[in-house]
């Protein structure tokens, strides 16, 4: 995890720009580089880097001697850099995983070198000779991409939008920044005069498709075409664990979040075959007796973890709510919510402990039907839809929380299950193996590991509970003790006119008021981010809290 800026035919200062670069210093506390483009004074590279991989030969600008006409800044870990180097015969110079982007690139060009990327990145590649600038990100958004290109062809690259929003350009420029779609890659003319034109935009990979580097990856071919439930679990702990091992990749200390449990149950027994000489740590947090905290110590106890608990209160919680929307660049209702657990238990792995590549579950809601409200759908064609539309949009939501409150930290962030591979097999298998079943979400998940002993019964099959609901405790849902702070601090005729303050997704409570309000206040203007709340389907719902629907039982009430 790293922070990468670059900048193409600025008209300003680039020492004046580059204080923008300063923005995303959180996400590479360990070195900083700026640097200018040979022959394009307008033209720069910034980069924060966060040594995980390589600490000699790992700052960026990558550029080695067999091809000095290539710049590379990514931020990402690729995880089959080695077996390409195998299949394809590199040579490398370093042992940074990402050099092997120059090496795909000069081999097939960059639709090849985008498709054959087995892991999460975001990157900008300048070609000198040819005089192309190329821009790529991972299927699922994982590593976060933001651009502005104007109409004159400035073109702003960054990791986040608030290394992009206060550049400076014209008297008349107000940048339209916008996040780069994931699983796309763009190609863009550079000019003498360093400014740039987008030739074109491309979709390289599709979440449902098998990608291309499975060919090259270390399990074998698996049966394929048989839905015989036994064939389909074992292909899933296969596929899951194979997840797993190779995001293993690492010169830090490997740490967990209890909020994936799967995850740091296949962790942890992975760590010991390969013979990882320390104690897995893992972290959950929660207010006094929260159900995450209560099942978290389980799970500890049942793998034998190195557990650490993180308990707040209420005002902690309520505190940390401008940091977290500033960190976030959104003000999405649920999101801020789950966010403010996420970003005080990442402040707390950075500050006590060693543990700096931290795994974690995203994506497993979306892929394996884990919401409540999956419960409701009419079919389970819709149901199948409606998690490939979730997929699509982690990039805003989700995936979007766990980078930018582990990232605030440094930290850098892991999640299995998004591996592409995996992902592309569950979405392949029949639309009703996947729902809901005896009233269980992510059921064949569940039941896929049932007979491996990694987890507790009771907690491999304990009932969804929301992040943002789970760590408070059942009497009291976070959510409620939110909007009794906030009550107080909007007033209901602010709220009344809310929509002629903010027309676009205008909020239509006190909790969203104040979101909107504090976003607004660091990034006026900028509201088109995110294009709409996220609310469960199917259901009635005026909150997005899993606590609000009437499916939701919590454990403690059985």
């Amino acid at each position: 995890m790293c922070g990468i800026w670059a900048l193409f035919g600025s008209d300003e200062c680039l020492s004046v720009q580059c204080l923008s670069a300063m923005k995303i210093a959180h996400r590479g506390p360990d070195a900083f580089r700026f640097e200018n483009v040979n022959g394009f004074t307008n033209c720069c590279f910034g980069f924060h880097r966060l040594a995980v991989v390589d600490q000699l030969y790992g700052m960026q600008p990558i550029r080695v001697k067999k091809f000095p006409y290539l710049w590379l800044c990514y931020n990402g870990e690729i995880y089959n850099f080695k077996q390409l180097q195998k299949q394809f015969g590199f040579e490398y110079q370093t042992l940074v995983d990402g050099e092997v982007i120059l090496h795909l690139y000069n081999r097939g060009g960059i639709e090849q070198t985008a498709s054959m990327l087995d892991g999460v990145f975001a990157f900008i590649l300048l070609d000198t000779t040819n005089r192309k600038v190329f821009l790529a990100r991972d299927t699922y958004g994982v590593r976060p991409l933001f651009k502005v290109l104007t109409d004159d062809g400035f073109l702003g690259v960054c990791s986040e939008a608030k290394g992009l929003i206060n550049l400076k350009h014209s008297t008349s420029f107000c940048p339209k920044v916008e996040p780069f779609l994931p699983g796309h890659y763009e190609v863009l003319d550079l000019k003498p005069s360093g400014k740039v034109a987008s030739v074109e935009l491309v979709k390289f990979h599709s979440y449902k498709d098998e990608p291309l580097h499975a060919a090259c990856d270390t399990v074998e071919n698996l049966p394929s075409g048989s839905f015989d439930l036994e064939t389909v679990k074992s292909n899933i702990r296969i596929l899951f664990e194979n997840a797993v091992r190779k995001r293993l990749m690492a010169h830090r200390r490997i740490g967990c979040l209890l909020s994936g449990n799967l995850v740091a149950a296949v962790l942890l027994k992975l760590m010991k075959e390969i013979n990882i000489n320390y104690p897995l740590q893992t972290f959950a947090i929660g207010m006094e007796n929260s159900p995450d905290l209560l099942a978290a110590r389980k799970v500890a106890a049942h793998i034998g973890s190195e557990h650490h608990e993180v308990i707040f209160n209420s005002e902690e919680g309520i505190q940390a709510i401008e940091d977290v929307i500033f960190s976030l660049e959104t003000y999405d209702i649920t999101t801020v919510r789950a966010s403010i657990g996420m970003y005080l238990v990442s402040k707390y792995i950075r500050k006590k402990t060693d543990s700096v590549v931290i795994f974690s579950g995203e994506g497993s809601d979306e892929l394996t039907q884990g919401y409540i409200y999956f419960h409701k759908a009419p079919s389970p064609e819709e149901a199948a839809e409606e998690s490939e539309r979730l997929l699509k949009e982690l990039y805003l939501f989700d995936v979007l929380r766990a980078d930018r409150t582990t990232a605030a930290h440094g930290l850098e962030l892991r999640v299995p299950f998004l591996d592409h591979r995996f992902t592309s097999y569950y979405l392949s298998l029949p639309a009703e193996l996947r729902i809901p079943k005896n009233g269980i979400e992510k059921y064949l998940l569940r039941q896929s590991f049932e007979d491996s002993n990694l987890l507790p019964k009771e907690i491999l099959w304990r009932p969804k509970e929301a992040f943002s609901d789970g760590i408070a405790s059942v009497k009291k849902s976070w959510f409620s003790i939110l909007q009794d702070y906030i009550d107080q601090q909007v007033d209901d005729l602010l709220l009344e006119k809310a929509a002629e303050k903010y027309p676009f997704n205008p909020p239509k409570t006190k909790e969203s008021y104040y979101y909107r309000q504090i976003f607004e206040k660091h990034y006026p203007g900028r509201s088109s981010w995110l294009p709409h709340y996220w609310m469960p389907r199917w259901v009635k719902a005026t909150d997005p809290s899993a606590r609000t629907l009437k499916h939701y039982k919590s454990a403690t009430q059985e």
